[in-house]
């Protein structure tokens, strides 16, 4: 989200983005890294099944729990973007400011602003923790399980293979 509006920058040597983009970007910005989180979130979990509960994957995992896994995902991260998004375009400023950089965050942006921020603040402080923190205690809480999963088995090639599977993640 951020190169496109970089690379503009270093052909124009321009530092300027407007306040539409600034808004797409931090919109963009938010819903990927949200999105991100959720999802490294369903792969510990898939992990976790596939490790604890090898004989019941299949089961488990079906394709309809993975697309409900998904769009929860999606869903989530659009609407927080959403609701950061709507908030600071709500906000007021007293002068035309400009950001010098090519990354629009919501901080600096809020900083910016003459109106009161202290919901703004709120909201991000609370989403962090709730967005953030859930699915980091969910990632914790699944390799905490696979990893005394994997201490039951008993032998080094078994438990070779059941940590070569939660590599990529």
């Amino acid at each position: 989200t951020t190169i496109p509006k970089m690379l503009v920058n270093i052909q124009t040597q321009s530092q300027v983005i407007t306040y539409t983009g600034c808004i797409t970007q931090m919109y963009f910005y938010m819903l990927f890294a949200t999105l991100d989180d959720f999802l490294l979130t369903v792969m510990a979990y898939d992990r976790f099944v596939a490790i604890c509960h090898p004989l019941h994957y299949k089961v488990i995992m079906n394709s309809q729990l993975c697309g409900l896994l998904l769009l929860v995902s999606w869903i989530m991260s659009a609407l927080n973007s959403l609701l950061h998004s709507l908030m600071v375009s709500q906000l007021s400023f007293c002068t035309v400011s400009k950001i010098p950089h090519f990354f629009c965050e919501i901080n600096e942006i809020i900083q910016l602003a003459c109106s009161d921020t202290f919901l703004n603040n709120l909201v991000i402080y609370f989403s962090a923790v709730v967005l953030a923190g859930v699915p980091f205690a969910g990632i914790l809480y699944s390799y905490s399980k696979i990893v005394s999963c994997i201490r039951g088995i008993p032998s080094a090639q078994g438990k070779f293979k059941a940590f070569s599977t939660c590599v990529s993640h």
